[in-house]
């Protein structure tokens, strides 16, 4: 049973309460928030865009703990965020069509000038999860076997079936809008903590990333903290889906940790077989098959989940492996955030029912 710490980061679209259209709510969100926290240095944090904030729990390595720290941080931005005339929701992308708004802030700016429209049009919220490591090195040794295992993620977390007012045909389109960032997606093969700079400090001089900040694989080492960071997971409606997706993402790292202190050899990645196990994952979520990691070419999603869990189970106490369990099976039974979205605008018609819809459970 791991005891590595984690914790959460979660991108919120801030929408307009009377017609559910994002809203350039963030600086007067924000304001309200530190006001009503003083003692807590950033309980609602900007974003790319003012029309989305970011709020993050504390490590833990509690389930029970991050899931309650989650709520109580959600239903204080929501606070914030009511006080200011908007809602507060956990949604990947936006139902109804928008203009984003630029964040008032320099680094932010130069991303507009330096990549124009790709810029412009992001507006995409995601979950970070942070797993605590012992060494940059073994962070290395974690991120070099962890890539074949992110689609999964990527697939009972899709929460983002709309963009621009339509059906996209894809369960996480926030995986293909994120994907359009030269310095995103998946990556490999980097040996070691100056495998990895070295090939931080490459990408950053092609210009395809400002800084280290902005080189956005999907999963890296943290800047700030001893820890890796996974970002493939949209951001999840259900609070209780968040805490699964940070579940498996510590389970694997470390599972992971223990083969490369084993030394067990990294798998040999195709990067093309990578990108169509992500465009799989991100189109069909759970609702069809996906890329399996073992090599078994296409699986029903169901069983690919099934071999993850079981992959990490290792690392699971009995709690968290109830916690994991029950949570696959009602991921299962009731279909991901985006189904969930989808069976709303089937049952409304109304995009604007499934904004509504969306805030309730963000605080449930």
């Amino acid at each position: 049973m791991t005891t590595r710490t984690m914790g959460v980061e979660e991108e919120l679209l801030l929408l307009a309460a009377d017609d559910g259209r994002p809203a350039p709510a963030a600086p007067a969100v924000i304001d309200v928030a530190r006001r009503a926290a003083p003692g807590d240095d950033e309980p609602v944090e900007k974003e790319f865009k003012r029309e989305q904030a970011e709020i993050g729990s504390a490590p833990t390595d509690d389930a029970g703990e991050l899931l309650r720290d989650l709520r109580s941080r959600r239903g204080r931005a929501a606070a914030a965020a009511q006080a200011t005339g908007v809602r507060l929701v956990a949604l990947a992308t936006s139902p109804l069509p928008v203009q984003p708004t630029p964040t008032a802030d320099e680094r932010y700016r130069r991303m507009h000038r330096e990549f124009g429209v790709l810029a412009r049009q992001q507006l995409a919220c995601g979950e970070h999860v942070h797993v605590e490591v012992a060494s940059r090195d073994e962070g290395v040794g974690v991120l070099d076997r962890i890539a074949p295992w992110l689609p999964v993620l990527r697939a009972l977390s899709a929460n983002s079936p709309f963009w621009q007012g339509q059906d996209t045909g894809y369960a996480s389109y926030r995986t293909l809008a994120w994907g359009s960032w030269p310095s995103a997606g998946p990556a490999t093969g980097f040996g070691d903590a100056q495998g990895y700079d070295r090939a931080v400090a490459d990408l950053v001089a092609t210009g395809a990333a400002l800084d280290d900040g902005m080189v956005y694989f999907d999963a890296r080492l943290s800047r700030r903290y001893d820890t890796v960071e996974v970002r493939v997971a949209d951001v999840c409606t259900d609070v209780a889906d968040s805490v699964l997706v940070a579940l498996l993402i510590r389970g694997l790292v470390d599972v992971l940790a223990q083969q490369w202190r084993s030394g067990v050899p990294v798998p040999e990645l195709r990067p093309e077989l990578l990108r169509a196990a992500t465009w799989r994952a991100a189109r069909d979520g759970l609702s069809g098959e996906l890329v399996d990691p073992r090599g078994a070419g296409l699986r029903p999603a169901g069983d690919v989940l099934a071999a993850l869990v079981q992959l990490v189970e290792p690392a699971l106490g009995r709690d968290d492996a109830d916690r994991v369990h029950d949570a696959v099976q009602r991921l299962l039974h009731d279909g991901t955030g985006a189904d969930r979205q989808r069976a709303v605008l089937r049952r409304t018609g109304s995009l604007q029912a499934v904004v509504t819809d969306a805030a309730a459970r963000t605080l449930a």
